[in-house]
């Protein structure tokens, strides 16, 4: 069966809950919290795009509606803006509007778990290939991670997840691949294993939150089968499929912050933050004064 068909469509999970973040996220969706003056939601949906995605579907719950107002025209804001001369930000904002029909949104019902999230999408996304891009995974780098996976797609078709290297000894917190056979940005993945015991784990490369995946997930998760926690996991699916299909793994050249955890969502802000033409000297030399006095106090101390 021919199975390099275009990816078109991207799913986004948007319906956890955000308990990590309480009280910061008890009236408001964790996806909307900002890295700079962004809601993380976003930057997925800027690297689905640069990637070359036509329609992403949004699979959500409930208290998430700020998802939804967040990709609508906003014509009061707009014309407010515009009287007051504010042409920058009108420019920006209509750069991010999502085209008309390009965006759709679905019910997860029930916190079922990652691979019942996809399921839910299962009738917009049809007999196609599709990417996946968990929200709280953002990439930082010249180009985001979907890119990359989209032009080792273009090689070997199949499916397609993206990877990065922790150190050995963390490698029992993540989803780790075996490595197989190198190919044009990539290389064949031979096993996958879930948070393996310590001294277990068949490599260092863990699954980064971005995947291409046939449309053949869906049967197996349609089987909903309770995993880890509990839980449908995306993981056990993607282990079944690989026995009739091929996996491979790009790996990503820049980094990925976890805005999912407090760490990795400060790390963002500051990354991105730094990398702003218009505000990272001032930034840096905030950060700079932070850090000496920060030191200063700890060895008085």
């Amino acid at each position: 069966m021919e199975r390099t068909k275009t990816v078109r469509k991207a799913v986004i999970p948007v319906a956890g809950n955000g308990t990590r973040f309480l009280p910061a996220t008890k009236a408001m969706p964790k996806e909307m919290l900002t890295v700079v003056d962004r809601p993380v939601v976003q930057y997925a949906v800027d690297e689905a795009r640069e990637a070359g995605i036509e329609h992403i579907v949004f699979v959500t719950s409930r208290n998430k509606q700020a998802i939804e107002d967040h990709f609508d025209d906003t014509p009061e804001l707009i014309t407010s803006l515009t009287r007051s001369g504010k042409d920058a930000q009108v420019s920006e904002l209509e750069r991010l509007l999502p085209k008309a029909g390009s965006v759709s949104f679905t019910r997860q019902q029930a916190p079922l778990g990652l691979g019942h999230a996809v399921w839910c999408a299962r009738d917009l996304i049809g007999d196609e290939p599709f990417a996946l891009l968990l929200p709280d995974m953002i990439s930082y780098g010249a180009r985001g991670c979907l890119a990359g996976l989209m032009d080792l797609y273009g090689h070997v078709g199949g499916n397609v997840v993206g990877v990065e290297q922790c150190a050995p000894e963390e490698a029992s917190q993540y989803g780790i691949v075996a490595t197989g056979a190198a190919v044009p940005h990539g290389f064949a993945i031979t096993g996958m294993v879930e948070k393996p015991k310590a001294g277990e784990a068949p490599s260092n490369f863990y699954l980064n939150g971005r995947y291409i995946l046939q449309p053949e997930i869906f049967g197996l998760l349609a089987r909903q089968q309770r995993g880890a926690g509990n839980e449908i996991q995306l993981t056990d699916s993607m282990l079944a499929l690989s026995d009739s299909q091929p996996f491979h793994a790009h790996p990503y050249d820049g980094r990925t912050f976890d805005c999912g955890s407090k760490h990795g969502f400060i790390e963002a802000n500051v990354a991105f933050a730094l990398k702003r033409a218009d505000i990272g000297a001032a930034v840096y030399q905030s950060l700079r004064a932070l850090v000496l006095s920060h030191e200063g106090a700890t060895r008085a101390a």
